[in-house]
């Protein structure tokens, strides 16, 4: 099966590559390497160096590539960017992924699995929400997650495409970009290792459910195959635990302390400090996945205390400053 993925030098999206790669699909990428890096992509895997809001460039890869699947990851993904530049994140969210949707469906390709977002869907949620969930979204980048959602909808009703919507709960692990305002294990890893203390934004009384990328990436492998009643589904892609920022900071700092101690380093790991709160957080996301594995066969396999693990151990080795 040929699968283009765009956003696929990215975080998740080059996780999806490697698992297209170990299940015998042709995975091929798009993405503009604003934040992805080539490095990312193993060398046998074309690679087209496009934005998505470039339609006459996008539309030349799909009509060179011809996929079977579309699997759109790519995106403006800071909330606190989209609430303060929504017209930005509008362009690329909104108008970014109509254009993916209308080139794919123009170049035969029947079916679409976008990267929607459970995270900031339902809105402040204290229990782990399902899907019917009534749609809540407090920042520009919800609403156009749920915009992103509701047009590939319209997709396969006018156009008899299949299409999967996955909400990602909060997603993390190796390769995750610690530079941006996303990706609080990545941005701890990185600073905690270069010996500088975390800072937590707010009182870090904020509940999230985290998600490992490699599990992640398998959850669209399976969309890319399974029969879907009525064309079109909507599902949440999570681990339904909830675990605050502080509690995060804790594991993340017992986990570099640990990664030192093995290399014979006997600093301490400073605590974190707290900085002002972000505009646009919720205080408690956490989603019910078990739609996910009725319908995908789909469940996480990986523990936050394993990924978090992994990810540190990724950082040592590959991150600048790590140490």
């Amino acid at each position: 099966m040929r699968v283009l993925i765009t956003g696929g030098a990215g975080f998740i999206g080059s996780h999806i590559v490697d698992a297209c790669l170990a299940a015998g699909h042709e995975p091929f990428v798009i993405d503009n390497l604003c934040s992805g890096s080539r490095e990312n992509v193993p060398s046998t895997v074309p690679l087209f160096e496009v934005d998505i809001c470039d339609r006459p460039r996008l539309a030349a890869v799909l009509r060179e590539v011809r996929p079977d699947v579309v699997c759109h990851q790519a995106a403006q993904m800071s909330v606190s960017r989209s609430v303060r530049e929504p017209v930005f994140d509008a362009q690329v969210n909104v108008l970014g992924l109509l254009q993916v949707f209308e080139e794919a469906q123009r170049h035969g390709v029947r079916r679409i699995v976008f990267a929607s977002s459970g995270g900031v869907l339902y809105g402040d949620v204290f229990q782990p929400a399902p899907e019917d969930t009534p749609a809540n979204p407090i920042s520009p980048y919800g609403i156009s997650k749920w915009v992103g959602e509701k047009y590939l909808q319209f997709f396969v009703r006018e156009h008899g495409l299949t299409g999967v919507a996955l909400r990602y709960a909060n997603v993390y692990g190796p390769r995750q970009n610690p530079h941006g305002e996303a990706g609080v294990v990545a941005i701890f890893s990185q600073k905690m290792l270069a010996g500088q203390p975390a800072t937590i934004n707010g009182d870090g009384r904020y509940d999230r459910d985290y998600v490992f990328g490699p599990d992640v990436a398998q959850a669209n492998l399976k969309a890319f195959t399974v029969d879907i009643p009525g064309g079109f589904a909507a599902l949440n892609i999570g681990t339904g635990i909830a675990t605050d920022v502080n509690s995060l900071e804790a594991m993340v700092r017992q986990e570099v302390q640990a990664a030192w101690h093995r290399r014979g380093k006997t600093d301490v790991v400073p605590p974190a400090g707290h900085g002002p709160a972000r505009a646009g957080d919720l205080r408690s996301s956490i989603v019910d996945a078990r739609l996910a594995g009725e319908l995908l066969g789909w469940q996480p396999t990986v523990s936050l205390a394993e990924g978090i693990r992994r990810t540190v151990a990724w950082f040592a080795e590959h991150a600048a400053g790590g140490r």
